[in-house]
């Protein structure tokens, strides 16, 4: 999974005209108010002060649809980054915005204030999904919104929520299959979490949610990893961030605050079992790159308890020879992103 480090404003729920299943941007974001002009204006001149020259930072707003809030308040935001724009400083400015929140209006002014990348909320391509969960668009909205951007030049960035209420495990691996054929560059993933006060809290309480398990939605975040980079494309984030407002409205769903290395260590873990089973010895032993160690053995060590409950004793080393996404055993080289590794 791709660090991608950004400077990131949230504006909560300003400009969105629907009220998802899962949506409460406040909580997600542990943003109550927006951020002014002079706030952007603040932000960027500490981060330039106290950072000093940065590479391939951008400025983001996100939250919100941000294309669809008053044009007054998106061009103010706007202009409060321009000067931290250039040589040395960020190397442009990112937003999120919903699928049928673009137009050829609104991508003239992103060009005009030196927007470079935009995610779009896909959330799913399955229009059952879209329709239970009240997105208020359909995925020929996504479509359309992602070559419209491609075509101007926009880096694309999508975004699908695993697990919305209605969709099942084949939903989430088609809907892969047709982000990945709008093209993006980067690719965020989060799997669905339960907040107080929302549609889909409601669902929960009446037991009609959650449909997936959260191993299902673990081997599906493995498999979306292995995928994408396989296609070329970027996951700059797995999972929502944690924050004490999150922690606080949590009710269930498939949060974890580290869910992208939950992830990767899934994707360990295949590699350990077909290592384990090409051996066919009681003792594995097995060399891995430096700081990935805790990837390797799992959270609290459950990749090397699954093995043991199969009659095989893990041993790991780091070791600066071997490469990152690989682990060596027995002198054979195991990718955790080899295509055998999808399930």
């Amino acid at each position: 999974m791709t660090k991608h480090k950004t400077l990131a404003f949230f504006i909560p729920h300003r400009g969105c005209p629907h009220q998802c299943s899962f949506c409460d941007q406040r909580t997600i974001s542990g943003t109550v108010q927006a951020p002014t002009p002079e706030e952007v204006t603040q932000t960027c001149q500490a981060m330039l002060e106290r950072s000093g020259p940065l590479e391939s930072a951008e400025i983001a707003f996100f939250g919100g649809s941000f294309t669809a809030v008053e044009p007054a308040y998106q061009i103010a935001l706007l202009e409060a980054a321009q000067p931290f724009l250039g040589e040395d400083m960020f190397s442009g400015i990112r937003i999120s915005t919903r699928p049928d929140a673009v137009d050829s209006a609104v991508l003239e002014r992103l060009e005009r204030y030196h927007v470079t990348a935009v995610e779009l909320g896909a959330q799913s391509m399955c229009d059952r999904v879209l329709y239970q969960n009240e997105r208020g668009h359909d995925a020929q909205a996504v479509r359309k919104a992602s070559a419209m951007l491609r075509e101007r030049g926009f880096s694309l960035g999508l975004q699908q929520m695993v697990g919305l209420y209605g969709s099942t495990l084949q939903d989430e691996y088609d809907t892969l299959e047709q982000l990945l054929a709008c093209q993006p560059e980067t690719l965020r993933i989060y799997p669905t979490a339960v907040l107080e006060g929302t549609k889909l809290a409601a669902y929960y309480f009446r037991g009609g949610y959650p449909q997936l398990s959260q191993e299902e939605v673990l081997d599906y975040c493995a498999d979306a990893l292995c995928r994408c980079h396989h296609a070329g494309v970027r996951v700059i984030r797995l999972g929502l961030h944690d924050t004490p407002s999150l922690r606080e409205h949590l009710l269930a769903g498939y949060f974890h605050p580290a869910y992208g290395e939950l992830a990767e260590s899934r994707l360990y873990l295949r590699q350990l079992k077909a290592a384990a089973a090409d051996c066919g010895k009681p003792e594995l032993f097995v060399e891995t790159a430096p700081r990935t160690m805790s990837k390797v053995l799992g959270q609290h060590g459950c990749n090397r308890k699954v093995l043991a409950e199969q009659g095989v004793s893990l041993h790991v080393r780091e070791n600066a020879a071997v490469a990152a996404g690989t682990i060596l055993a027995e002198q054979q080289v195991y990718e955790i992103f080899s295509e055998r590794n999808q399930r």
